[in-house]
């Protein structure tokens, strides 16, 4: 069994890290340089560094910031927003970017996966898939879940991996921010029918939260921001926790 992980996300808005509820009614969540030097030392896995109005603003990533954070870690940083070409993935690489995430340039245009994964490998790139119930079925999500698509998730999934996508991140927009647990048994259907790691997102409020994910679904990973970033859950005290539970932790 792959171990399992620990990754904060910082949303990125106007500089400042940033959370809402359901993708909506976004706070201020502090400054994303020393939170990611935060978490770096207290032993998170990995960090994700998503700036969520790049696509909808029609811009790039924010370099700078991009810099001044991978500045402060020493664990492996993914970074997406606004990427729509391979020459975007180069500069945020050579940024200090160890990996990138794109979403709504995969829906848009499929072959961007395949670019990516052939210049720079598939352990370099995550297609992060926004996902929402909607009448019964779990449907794709683009432009910081603002736009449905003709996309069934599963289907997308596998559809990714297909064309060279190293990883997923698959956030629940209905359970985003919620604080009342992941989306099991979306995460699990997903998990079990790929052969590449998958992270769950959104709806962690407690330590048996994750317990229930690593336990209940296929997942590698459970990315989270509120509680870490309000502190309701310091990352050394959910280690502990999950290895007192027997959950492999890194």
């Amino acid at each position: 069994m792959l171990k399992k992980r620990i990754i904060p996300c910082l949303d990125i808005n106007n500089g400042r890290t940033v959370k809402g509820v359901n993708f909506v009614n976004i706070k201020d969540a502090g400054d994303p340089v020393e939170l990611a030097k935060k978490y770096s030392t207290e032993g998170a896995d990995e960090l994700v560094f998503l700036d969520i109005s790049a696509t909808v603003e029609k811009r790039k990533t924010l370099i700078s910031l991009v810099e001044n954070v991978a500045l402060q870690v020493d664990i492996p940083f993914t970074v997406g927003g606004g990427i729509s070409s391979i020459e975007d993935v180069g500069k945020l690489i050579r940024a200090g970017a160890d990996k990138v995430s794109i979403n709504s340039s995969a829906v848009k245009n499929p072959k961007l996966i395949e670019e990516i994964a052939k210049e720079y490998g598939s352990q370099c790139l995550i297609v992060a898939i926004d996902t929402k119930l909607i009448n019964n079925t779990w449907k794709v999500f683009i432009r910081g879940g603002r736009t449905g698509t003709k996309y069934e998730t599963l289907a997308w999934a596998k559809q990714v991996e297909e064309l060279g996508a190293g990883e997923i991140l698959l956030t629940s927009m209905n359970n985003d921010g919620r604080e009342s647990g992941f989306a099991i048994n979306l995460t699990q259907q997903v998990a079990q029918q790929l052969s590449i790691p998958v992270i769950a997102s959104g709806g962690a409020g407690k330590e048996v939260d994750f317990k229930s994910l690593f336990l209940q679904t296929e997942a590698t990973g459970g990315l989270a921001a509120s509680i870490f970033h309000y502190n309701k859950i310091p990352i050394p005290k959910l280690k502990t926790y999950l290895k007192n539970q027997q959950i492999p932790i890194r």
